[in-house]
């Protein structure tokens, strides 16, 4: 079963790193890009603000000759840096969960990252896209608003409370040392 569990781990990893996700927890806060948008040279981003706290992620896609695919592309990458910033988050519920309640959750564990998963990738919603129009590298901003994401774990009925407790804290946890990092 932990092998079972272990190869998953590794599977779900390699494709958030095959998505594109690169080293840093953020983009460097002025990429140069002229006549961009603020959120195209600010790059992926933690917000708390009278309207909430939010993490929108930035991703390009250079031009392949297919608009569509481009396009679909650039979201995907926006989407990766969502999921590359709250994936400790994710570790670290992991090993908590596994630590406080034993070797025989194994496969309650794996239901749960995978749910989790999901659900944060349905909360992810694009918001806007940009062209260069010297280059055609197409950019998409996507936005995960960090309360919309609590209400739909606490409603989320395939993880156990303690699961959901465990991340909500995790999440909130890491999304304010994201925020250190972007003062």
């Amino acid at each position: 079963m932990k092998k079972r569990f272990f190869s998953i781990c590794i599977w779900l990893l390699s494709a958030v790193l095959l998505v594109g996700c690169s080293g840093e927890t953020r983009v460097k806060s002025d990429l140069g890009v002229d006549g961009a948008p603020d959120w195209v040279n600010e790059g992926t981003q933690a917000v708390s603000n009278d309207d909430g706290r939010f993490i929108f992620g930035v991703g390009m896609a250079p031009n392949i000759g297919d608009f569509s695919l481009q396009k679909s592309t650039a979201e995907n990458r926006a989407r990766a840096e969502i999921a590359r910033v709250l994936s400790v988050s994710m570790d670290t519920v992991h090993n908590d969960y596994q630590g406080s309640d034993g070797e025989d959750v194994d496969t309650n564990i794996e239901r749960e990252i995978n749910a989790q998963t999901q659900l944060v990738l349905t909360g992810v919603k694009v918001i806007g896209h940009w062209r260069d129009q010297s280059t055609q590298d197409i950019y998409a901003i996507v936005q995960l608003d960090l309360e919309k994401l609590e209400k739909s774990i606490k409603r989320a009925d395939k993880l156990s409370d303690s699961f959901k407790r465990r991340f909500i804290k995790n999440t909130n946890l890491k999304f304010d040392r994201f925020m250190k990092g972007n003062m």
